[in-house]
C-alpha cells in the first residue's frame, strides 16, 4: 500500500517534466533567428578582435626579446 501511494505521487510530480511546450510563434521565431544571428556576428566580430590583439601581443614580445638580447651580448665581459 505504501509503496503504490509513494508511486502515485512521485508520477504526479514528475508528469510536468515530460509536458511538452507550445511551438513558438512566428514572430517568436523570428526573433530568435534575429537574435541567433546578431550573436554570430558578435562572437565573429569578437574572434577578430582576440586574434589582432594576439598578434600584436606577439609583436610586442618577440620586438623586446630582439631588443634584450641585443643589450646581453653587448654588456658581455670579456
Amino acid at each position: 500500500m505504501k509503496i503504490s501511494v509513494l508511486f502515485a505521487v512521485l508520477c504526479l510530480i514528475a508528469a510536468p517534466a515530460f509536458a511538452k511546450l507550445p511551438p513558438p510563434s512566428p514572430e517568436q521565431a523570428a526573433a530568435a533567428e534575429a537574435a541567433k544571428t546578431k550573436a554570430a556576428e558578435t562572437a565573429k566580430k569578437d574572434a577578430e578582435l582576440l586574434a589582432k590583439y594576439q598578434d600584436r601581443a606577439v609583436e610586442n614580445f618577440k620586438r623586446n626579446a630582439q631588443a634584450k638580447n641585443a643589450t646581453a651580448t653587448t654588456n658581455k665581459k670579456p
